[in-house]
């Protein structure tokens, strides 16, 4: 193992996987804001932008699907030291296309790297809960939206000021590539918990897992719908400005960090069934007002509620795969990854074909049905405490 470098930050564990969600957030939080500009500079509609935004998805399943044997035969502080700045670099190359097809082809690499620093951060956080003996995985997500949250002021900023996508982008590379060595160069990773095993070469989903799955699914849906398509539902409901447009992305993460910073006390004092439900009645809450908003201030006052709703439903259900035993943590954490997280950039994208057709204000009507779906498998998350052995039991659907 190595020394930490001199470069590197010292910092407790747990705030090692803080600073690394928020980092994480950074390299690939720039894009969205300036997603209106970019699908007007292509002169294409929702669905052909969304079309072209799938390429994430691809490499993100491709990854989270076989990558877990290969990042722990390379080392997870090796891997996000390389991993991290590809992907702000990837995302700087894919926004110089000029036509959907490309923009589709320059974002796989994109995803197949996100994919692996997923697996990484998500397993490095219950590894730590394990550690320091008490839940920090819905505060490790809380940072990467107070990464996404910053992000998205920036890139509304910068859009207001006229600075082009391009530049914007090419300009992240380099201070994303600072970020990660100072949080990672003296990185080591957290002890492996003493039910893992070594991971299988391909990831594939139980059905305790698939049931954890119909757990997140609306609130990585919605999530996703949010960030990707919120400052277009400004931009063409209210024919919003440049800031106001990236400010409905900035509340969308900066709601939802704060629901998932102050969710592990809830979590604890009460149980993640219970905190999931009311969180997944505060974002059915957000969708409804979605659909019926009379103006642009209660648009904004939604898509901070659809933040805060969504906020703590994936990460519960990322500490319920982790604890299981019956697989390595890494595996079950690929498993569920790879499908909810390819839903959070999948969907969206399918769903501008929605919007493209019947309307931006649809594509959250649709998210409530998911959220009737996620209300009744919430019982999956069980009672768990944390840093505690993990029981084989908690499973069932309640």
């Amino acid at each position: 193992m190595r020394s930490p470098s001199s470069l590197g930050l010292h910092l407790s564990p747990e705030r090692r996987v803080f600073a690394g969600f928020a980092v994480h957030a950074m390299t690939m939080g720039s894009l969205f804001p300036r997603l209106p500009e970019i699908r007007d500079a292509m002169g294409v509609g929702e669905g052909t932008l969304g079309l072209s935004l799938i390429g994430v998805p691809v490499g993100t399943l491709i990854a989270l699907t076989t990558a877990s044997p290969l990042l722990e035969r390379v080392g997870y502080r090796r891997a996000l030291l390389v991993a991290m700045p590809l992907v702000a670099l990837a995302y700087a190359v894919a926004v110089q296309a000029t036509v959907p097809w490309a923009l589709f082809l320059l974002l796989i690499p994109a995803g197949l790297l996100i994919g692996s620093v997923e697996i990484i951060l998500n397993v490095e956080a219950d590894r730590t809960e394990a550690l320091v003996g008490r839940r920090i995985m819905n505060r490790a997500h809380a940072f990467w939206s107070f990464g996404f949250f910053a992000t998205g002021l920036l890139g509304a900023g910068l859009a207001q000021i006229g600075l082009s996508p391009q530049v914007h982008l090419a300009l992240v590379v380099p201070v994303v590539v600072l970020a990660v060595a100072l949080v990672f160069s003296g990185f080591e990773p957290a002890p492996t918990r003493a039910v893992e095993e070594a991971a299988p070469g391909v990831a594939w989903p139980t059905w305790p897992i698939l049931v954890l799955v119909a757990v997140t699914l609306s609130a990585v849906l919605m999530e996703g719908a949010g960030l990707d398509w919120s400052a277009i539902y400004m931009t063409n409901v209210w024919g919003s400005a440049s800031f106001s447009a990236g400010l409905a992305v900035a509340l969308v993460a900066g709601s939802q960090a704060v629901g998932r910073y102050y969710s592990d006390g809830f979590v604890e004092r009460y149980s993640p069934a219970i905190v999931a439900r009311v969180q997944l009645g505060i974002l059915a809450l957000g969708l409804v007002l979605l659909l019926v908003s009379p103006g642009p201030a209660i648009s904004l006052l939604s898509f901070a509620l659809l933040g805060f709703g969504s906020s703590a439903i994936f990460p519960l259900a990322m500490s319920a795969a982790a604890q299981r035993t019956d697989r390595p943590a890494a595996t079950n954490v690929a498993a569920l990854a790879q499908i909810s997280f390819v839903a959070f950039l999948l969907g969206p994208p399918l769903l501008g074909f929605v919007g493209e057709h019947w309307g931006i204000r649809s594509v959250y009507g649709l998210g409530l049905p998911f959220v009737v779906l996620s209300f009744l498998a919430a019982g999956a998350l069980g009672r768990r405490e944390a840093g505690a052995e993990p029981r084989p039991t908690a499973t069932a659907v309640l």
